[in-house]
């Protein structure tokens, strides 16, 4: 869905852009945003025809994007020197609208918010091997608080029993993708302009411990020898919540996005493995297995990328994503 109408709020488009640049799912970007008029006011909304069927049947993928794009508008909030008030699945009868954030009183922004705000443009998905260099435990602690302030627990996965079951699942959940004409063609339908960059994708998605998502087919048609496999994986975490309702899928979005900002800020980035997720036996088995009866949301891998990437992924214009509170109420 795309609705725009003239001269917005400067406010609301500085919300927009900052909520645009949130991950999604292969990069659906599966939201729009509302202004409530006069810069009052701005409202998250699931944008339900950009959710990807067969790879989230539920919408729960696409709520924690929004989770995640509904951060970004708070750290945007703070930095125009306001505390936003969240109100969380306001509307009861319309399950698309999400949030609605209000400005309250003014109080200038936490040096960590500003550094959050500054992580926001260079944030980004990173598909392949990571460096060498490991994440520092001491990063990974202040990552795991980071999650916590936002009712979520972000687990690393160190035990090698849990480790090779963590990424046995994820094999089995990508191959059983890779297998399935439908996910293999909606995924490849995401790559290109305002998707997944092709530049993003040509490492083979076989190399790290963790399969990756196979945009190109490239398992198919080049093999990968075993003395190649599982180099450059990072460290592996999981991120959960107690309960597996929609506003724990929101909670969660805001949760990875405080946890993705501040880790990109010391120069981590993440790569996201949530085949598993996708697949309702083997997210019971993550569950049981791995985070003590914790409902997974998000699966990722964390390190330090070897090179800077040369490509950008594509966002749709603020203006594109952005209405008005009064002609929403018409659609």
């Amino acid at each position: 869905m795309s609705v725009t109408y003239d001269k917005p709020g400067r406010a609301a488009l500085h919300l927009a852009r900052a909520a645009s640049l949130a991950p999604s799912p292969h990069n659906s970007q599966p939201w729009f945003f509302a202004e409530e008029g006069h810069d009052q006011g701005f409202e998250v909304h699931l944008d339900g025809g950009r959710r990807m069927p067969l790879t989230d049947p539920f919408g729960r993928e696409a709520v924690i994007a929004c989770g995640a794009a509904l951060f970004n508008v708070r750290v945007a909030v703070r930095q125009l020197g306001f505390r936003p008030v969240v109100d969380l699945l306001p509307a009861p009868g319309d399950s698309r609208h999400l949030a609605y954030v209000g400005f309250t009183a003014h109080l200038p922004s936490a040096p960590e918010e500003e550094m959050l705000a500054r992580a926001m443009p260079h944030r980004h998905t990173h598909r392949g091997r990571f460096g060498a260099e490991p994440v520092a435990d001491t990063l990974l602690a202040e990552l795991h608080e980071r999650a916590r302030a936002e009712g979520a627990t972000l687990q690393i996965v160190d035990d090698p029993d849990q480790l090779a079951l963590v990424a046995e699942l994820v094999r089995t959940a990508e191959d059983a993708h890779r297998a399935d004409f439908g996910h293999v063609t909606e995924l490849e339908r995401r790559v290109g302009p305002y998707g997944v960059p092709v530049e993003a994708c040509r490492e083979h998605p076989d190399a790290t411990l963790l399969a990756g998502r196979d945009y190109l087919s490239l398992a198919r048609s080049r093999l990968l020898s075993a003395r190649n496999r599982g180099r450059g994986t990072g460290t592996v975490v999981v991120l959960s919540t107690p309960h597996d309702h929609r506003q724990d899928w929101l909670r969660s979005g805001q949760a990875l996005q405080r946890v993705l900002l501040y880790a990109a800020a010391h120069e981590v980035m993440a790569a996201f493995h949530t085949q598993p997720l996708e697949l309702p036996a083997l997210r019971a088995r993550l569950r049981t297995e791995v985070t003590a009866g914790r409902y997974p949301q998000v699966v990722l891998r964390l390190g330090r990328v070897p090179q800077p990437r040369t490509w950008r992924t594509q966002r749709r214009p603020p203006v594109q994503v952005l209405t008005r509170d009064d002609a929403r109420a018409r659609w």
